[in-house]
């Protein structure tokens, strides 16, 4: 059964189908007009089908809004979605924003807001749900909840700045450090800094790790020197070494100077590489085991949480130490080898050694073309020891060759 009235924070992630009930995409934010007279009517809705793109579906070719689910009459405009001028995103820039109410009883924030459908078929928005200031005599350290219409109140402003960034990062708890980032590409560049700014420092590095180069850039320029530091510290070295390579050079020194002397010392060493060898591209933190560890102990190592799934996809045997840069180098054994074998099995005894290791000057051309002829999601990187000095895997060659555009996608930028 189709609903009239729905509360907009609730259809984020809702799945959005066809009328053939395929699933088209899902709900990213839903976009209202302000008027001359009278609340805001909805537009339409900002959804993301496959590949990440973001595309504008107008209200009119929304069919149906049930519990968890969106219908349209099956016709998306495939071009990538360009805010109007007079359009405003509710999730990205009204929830959170202060309001005063009518009758003088103060102040209240946004914390969702509600669409009904009327007697003309227009989605209009009809009532918010706000949340009072905190005072010393209320329970458990936040404020009261109210419900009221909209004309009951009066809006403190229309800019994206007055939206809390506390409230718009609520909203996003959910995604993926991916899918955050692609939202926050969507925001103005100002509110992008604001909110990335409000991140803590783990979830602030996971979404610096999938955002491109300008807007990296951009985010860190604002941070200041000790929480860039603390920031850096927690991503990829791979990943933070492009970033510091990126920043003026006594911006980057400082920041190392702060940093983690292991982790600075990892990221000194892989911005002495050219950005397009294995030496620029490969991490220094692979799963590594001495021959006489068993297959339990492996397999232990590549369960942990903050392993990524392209390192947890190998498992590297060395002489000691067992930390680039390693002793020298023996061979890998794949997570799918673990799984043949009992636990107690030694890794010395089913070595995979036919996987050629690379140096650090090898190009990336070689290595695309090695990780395609052999299936391998990672590949070993050696000095002229043999010692184990890091891996190129192959989500960080994608990134390498794919266009500079490809979070974008270089389509028409606008919709009907």
């Amino acid at each position: 059964m189709s609903a009239t009235r729905v509360f907009v924070a609730r259809l984020a992630g809702c799945g959005v189908f066809d009328p053939a009930g395929d699933r088209v995409g899902k709900v990213i934010d839903v976009l209202v007009a302000y008027r001359k007279s009278g609340s805001p009517r909805a537009t339409g809705m900002l959804i993301e089908i496959t590949g990440r793109r973001r595309v504008f579906v107008p209200i009119a070719r929304v069919t149906s809004i049930a519990p968890g689910q969106v219908i349209t009459n099956g016709l998306v405009d495939l071009r990538r979605f360009t805010q109007r001028g007079q359009e405003v995103r509710v999730i990205a820039e009204m929830l959170g924003r202060k309001v005063s109410l009518k009758d003088g009883s103060g102040q209240g924030t946004i914390e969702d807001l509600a669409i009904e459908l009327n007697e003309r078929k227009d989605w209009i928005v009809s009532d918010l749900f706000l949340r009072r200031p905190k005072t010393t005599s209320t329970p458990f350290g936040r404020g009261a909840t109210l419900f009221i219409e909209w004309d009951d109140a009066i809006e403190e402003g229309r800019t994206a700045e007055s939206q809390s960034a506390e409230q718009l990062i609520a909203t996003y708890s959910d995604m993926l450090p991916a899918d955050l980032a692609s939202a926050l590409m969507d925001l103005p560049e100002e509110r992008m800094i604001e909110v990335a700014e409000e991140l803590d420092d783990e979830r602030l590095a996971d979404v610096l790790e999938e955002l491109p180069e300008e807007e990296q850039i951009e985010i860190v320029q604002d941070l200041d020197d000790e929480r860039a530091a603390e920031v850096l510290d927690l991503m990829q070295p791979d990943d933070a070494a492009d970033l510091m390579q990126n920043l003026p050079g006594d911006r980057a020194e400082a920041i190392l100077d702060l940093m983690d002397e292991e982790e600075a010392d990892d990221i000194r060493r892989l911005m002495q590489f050219d950005e397009f060898t294995a030496g620029g591209l490969m991490t220094t933190e692979p799963v590594i085991c001495s021959a006489d560890a068993t297959v339990a102990e492996a397999m232990a190592l590549i369960r942990r949480k903050e392993v990524a799934p392209a390192l947890a996809a190998s498992v590297f045997v060395t002489l000691p130490p067992h930390e680039t840069v390693t002793g020298r180098y023996l061979g890998m054994v794949h997570f799918q080898r673990l799984l043949r074998y009992p636990p107690h099995e030694r890794l010395g005894t089913i070595l995979d050694i036919d996987v050629e290791p690379v140096t650090a000057e090898t190009h990336i051309s070689k290595i695309h073309r090695t990780l395609a002829n052999y299936n391998l999601v990672a590949l070993p990187v050696i000095d002229s020891e043999h010692h184990l000095i890091g891996v190129v895997t192959v989500d960080d060659v994608l990134d390498h060759l794919l266009p500079d555009d490809w979070r974008t996608e270089d389509v028409e930028e606008s919709h009907d």
